[in-house]
Formats: C-alpha cells, sequence, structure tokens
C-alpha cells in the first residue's frame, strides 16, 4: 500500500511550466515539455513536483489571474496532456501537486463579469465590494502588493472591488458560503483527476475583514524585510486587516476535509503575513487544517547561521503539530545562488552546499527548477521584462523575471528550450551551465545534486527525524537530526573561509563516500573548507 504521508520529508520541485521545455515552438514552454522530460526528472531524487498554474488565464500575472479553474490555457495544452503527465508521473512513482490560487480570479472570469454589472444580480456579492466614502475615495488605506491602493472603481456598480495583487486580480468574497462552496468544487474536480496534493497561492488571503477597519501605519525602521522596501508603500502598513482573519481558519478545515476524501493527497499553503512563522503553526495545527506551511522565511536576503538558525528554531518551537516545509529559492524571488553569494556571482561549491543544508533539514522541500544546475539571476534588460511587478518598480526592483528565463537544457542558441525565439531570453550564464555539460561532469553542481538526493533518502533520520541546533559561531551551522535512537551530525559551513570546530562527541561513522562531506576530523578538531558540509553518525 503507498504511504499515505508521503509528502513528509519529501523532495518538492518546483517547475515554472512557462520556462521548462517548449515543444510546440511558440516560445512558451508546455505540459507535454514537462512529460517529455520526466526521466530527468526521475533521476534528480526527487519525491514530487509542483507545477506553477497552466489554467485558461489572460495572463496578466502569467497564469496567478485565472479565468477558468477547470481547464488548460491552450498556451500550455489541454486536459488530455494533463491526464498523460499524470499517467506519466505516476508511472516513475512522481507524486503531482498544482497551484490553486483562491483568493482571487481573473477579472475575465465569469462570475466577476456577472459581478459587476450591478448590485442585483446571482453573483453580486461574490466579489469584495464596497461603497465610496463621500468624498469619492476608497473605502479604506488598504494598499495592493503590486503597488498603490487595493481598490478599483468600477462604474457599473457605482462601487469599488478589492484586488489584493493586480487591478485585474479582483478578491473573491468568501464570507459568502456559495463562493466557499464553489472555490472547493473547482478543487476537488482536479482531485478526481488524480492529482497528488496542492500547492495554496496567497492562501491567507482569503478573507477580509468585514467591517474594512484601516491597516496601521508601519514605523520607518519596520519597514524592510518579507520581500518588501520603501519603494513600494506596500511596506508602510501593518497588514492586520486585508488578510490573514480569523474565519480563514474553518476554510482551512473545509481544504482538508475535501483532501481527507482522498486518502495520500496534500495541502502545502503559502503563507505571507505579519507573522508567517505563527501563522504556518496556526494554519497547520490540530491535524484538521493544513498538512504543510512555507513562508518567505528563508527566501530573503538574510544570510547568516544565526538568521537560519533562529528562523528554524522559531518555526519549531511554534509548530507542534503540523509539518514545515522550506524553501531558498523560487519563481517571486531573486535565485539563491546570487541572492545570497557574497559577490552576487555563483559559486559552485556553496551552491552545492545550500542543496545539501536546505535538503537536511527538518520537513519537507521545495526546490525550484535550475537550482539543479546552480543558475544565478538572469539579467533581463528593460526592454524584455515581461513581469509587471518590475515595469512598474523599476529599477530600484527589476521585477520576477530574472528568475523566471528558460531552463539551459544544452549550449546552443535558445538552449535547447524550444525552437524559437524565447518569451524570455536566455541568459548566456545559464546556457554554460546546461543540462548536457553537466552531465557529463562528474563533479558538476548537477551531478552533486542528484547524488545528495539519492542518498538522502536512504537517511530516515533526514525524512522524519527532529532537529536539534548545537551552538557555534559564525559562519558554521550546526544541528543533529535524530530519529529512532539514530543521531546524524550535519555541519554547514557558510562562508569562503575554512574553519575549524571542536567536536564534543567522537562519531561511530563518516559518512566519506558522499561528495558533499568534505570536512576533515582529526581528533575532535573538525576542519570544514569554505562552503564545506560534513556528516557523521553517533
Amino acid at each position: 500500500m503507498a504511504n499515505p504521508q508521503w509528502w513528509k520529508g519529501a523532495v518538492i520541485y518546483q517547475i515554472y511550466p512557462r520556462s521548462f521545455q517548449d515543444t510546440n515552438g511558440d516560445g512558451i514552454g508546455d505540459l507535454r515539455g514537462i512529460i517529455n522530460r520526466l526521466d530527468y526528472i526521475n533521476d534528480l531524487g526527487v519525491d514530487a513536483v509542483w507545477i506553477s498554474p497552466f489554467f485558461k488565464s489572460p495572463m496578466k500575472d502569467f497564469g496567478y489571474d485565472i479565468s477558468d479553474y477547470r481547464d488548460i490555457d491552450p498556451l500550455f495544452g489541454n486536459l488530455a496532456d494533463f491526464d498523460e503527465l499524470i499517467a506519466e508521473a505516476h508511472k516513475r512513482d512522481i507524486k503531482i501537486i498544482i497551484d490553486q490560487v483562491l483568493s482571487h480570479t481573473s477579472d475575465q472570469h465569469p462570475w466577476f463579469q456577472a459581478s459587476r454589472e450591478n448590485k442585483d444580480n446571482d453573483l453580486s456579492d461574490w466579489y469584495v465590494w464596497a461603497d465610496a466614502n463621500e468624498d469619492g475615495t476608497q473605502p479604506n488605506n488598504w494598499l495592493s502588493i503590486f503597488g498603490g491602493p487595493a481598490w478599483q472603481w468600477e462604474p457599473r456598480r457605482g462601487q469599488y472591488y478589492l484586488h489584493n495583487f493586480l487591478t485585474e486580480q479582483p478578491d473573491l468574497n468568501f464570507h459568502n458560503p456559495d463562493v466557499r462552496k464553489a472555490v472547493l468544487d473547482n478543487v476537488e474536480f482536479w482531485l478526481k483527476k488524480g492529482v497528488d496534493g496542492f500547492r495554496l497561492d496567497a492562501i491567507n488571503f482569503c478573507y477580509h475583514d468585514a467591517q474594512l477597519r484601516d491597516n496601521p501605519a508601519k514605523p520607518k525602521e519596520k519597514r524592510q524585510g518579507r520581500g518588501f522596501s520603501e519603494d513600494n508603500p506596500y511596506a508602510f502598513q501593518y497588514h492586520y486587516y486585508n488578510n490573514t482573519q480569523p474565519e480563514n481558519l474553518e476554510f482551512m478545515r473545509d481544504i482538508r476535509a475535501l483532501l481527507d476524501k482522498y486518502p495520500g493527497t496534500v495541502a502545502l499553503g503559502e503563507i505571507s503575513s505579519e507573522d508567517s512563522l505563527a501563522t504556518m503553526a496556526e494554519y497547520t495545527s490540530g491535524g484538521d487544517k493544513l498538512h504543510m506551511g512555507y513562508s518567505f522565511e528563508l527566501l530573503t536576503n538574510d544570510y547568516s547561521s544565526e538568521y537560519i538558525r533562529t528562523t528554524v528554531e522559531t518555526l519549531e518551537a511554534r509548530m507542534l503539530e503540523g509539518w514545515p516545509c522550506w524553501a531558498f529559492s523560487n519563481h517571486d524571488v531573486e535565485r539563491v545562488a546570487s541572492r545570497w553569494s557574497a559577490n552576487g556571482e555563483v559559486q559552485p561549491q556553496q551552491v552545492k552546499m545550500l542543496t545539501a543544508l536546505l535538503a537536511s533539514l527538518r520537513g519537507s522541500v521545495c526546490m525550484y527548477q535550475g537550482e539543479e544546475l546552480g543558475l544565478g539571476e538572469a539579467s533581463v534588460a528593460f526592454e524584455d521584462l515581461q513581469d509587471p511587478y518590475g515595469i512598474t518598480f523599476w529599477p530600484n526592483f527589476k521585477g520576477r523575471d530574472g528568475c523566471r528565463t528558460p531552463m539551459p537544457w544544452q549550449d546552443t542558441e535558445q538552449g535547447g528550450f524550444s525552437s524559437a525565439k524565447p518569451w524570455l531570453p536566455l541568459s548566456p550564464a545559464h546556457l554554460a551551465s546546461n543540462v548536457a555539460t553537466q552531465q557529463q561532469e562528474q563533479d558538476s553542481i548537477l551531478k552533486a545534486y542528484q547524488e545528495f538526493m539519492h542518498w538522502r533518502r536512504t537517511q530516515s533520520v533526514l525524512l522524519e527525524g527532529d532537529i536539534a541546533f548545537i551552538d557555534s559561531e559564525e559562519p558554521i551551522l550546526a544541528f543533529r537530526r535524530e530519529h529512532l535512537g539514530e543521531t546524524l551530525l550535519c555541519y554547514f559551513n557558510l562562508a569562503a573561509q575554512s574553519a575549524q570546530i571542536e567536536l564534543e562527541a567522537q562519531p561511530v561513522q563518516q559518512f566519506n563516500a558522499l561528495s558533499h562531506h568534505t570536512g576533515t576530523l582529526e581528533g575532535n578538531t573538525l576542519t570544514l573548507p569554505g562552503f564545506g558540509c560534513w556528516f557523521a553518525a553517533l
């Protein structure tokens, strides 16, 4: 019988389908491209793939603005392609997780097209509508993540509608039970198709404060962090009322009750709140809400052993029942190989170390396509930008296109990604790190990635064990993983310079055959080279 908790300790490989593999020559990746690369994915040693949105969409936010939740956008293929993808992935024991964007739709969705017409139709209360203030201004001070007010005037109704993201992404009204039912019916459509789980986009944004209370101002000294800076006014507020409302917990229970009807399926919630770690713990508590939560806490510019340790320990202290999921990169942030590099340039040994570090933390792991190649952030010229976020905030914030450029499969003009000009240009630096070349090099980042993931599968202590940090000074991060009487020591050097550590206990086994294991032990003195790792059993 299949393990219904396969997701505990799983490595989930995120695919951004627009940029993975194009098979029909339009310069945009598609579902058939994923099917054609399943053997490559299988060789990585991952357990599941999470596929970013491929549903029908006007593509104002590249699929996160959905106009039909039950169909495939022709850019990516059709439902038959998706059925084949599920079947072929399952043949290889690869699970399929898909994005669900529940808090908002596209303004082209039939629900919104009807709701905007007047205040009396059957769908009039399906979105968040509010009257103007007496002077015609917005109902309150809520702001959009993408810049400016979170309210847009609709002359047909003579009201404003709420959009936490783009103007073209109106927020659904989850206070309406008909909305909740319709949303869950859409989710079940994909469960019936055989998906193994969902990554729930911005899941804490479903509910808004019904009283529409103003968000309080945030002091200047606290505006940095959570991926926002002072060039975006969104950083000027505490977002207490436009998301993360108490009513959302009951909706988490509704999602879990639905998934429990399909044993072995899983819900992974993306959470970005004023205290994301606390919300992660809350949303995964009690065994009746989400299975896993992940946040942006390790997707920031903060790179130190103290920050990583504090983040993980804080979540461990709060998440007593749920299961964490960690990531260093995704489709929304600068790639970690550049973000955490001292000079912004990819350092292969650091990339290898970060893969091992991420995959050694307690929890499941999301790895973004290209991390296995050590891809850094691509430089995209303003005239090539596609991301509305980056176009709005250029040049202080260049948007998300730099982490979304196409996968380099081989060292050719279009990198083996497409026979046509890609929707975003391929980075010359990425072409030099292409899959075909790295598959031929024994010490490549790709080979090391495959080796570590396959080794990790053999270590139940890494998949299920507890974690306890060992006191150490910068730049060393050290912890124990413990499970059923087994203890694994994990040491990581986060800097380019070598370091020495005095161990308190002698190991009974070192994993010398593992290429990531680069430290040397003489007596009680462990020497870790720059960006070195060391694994040993007690």
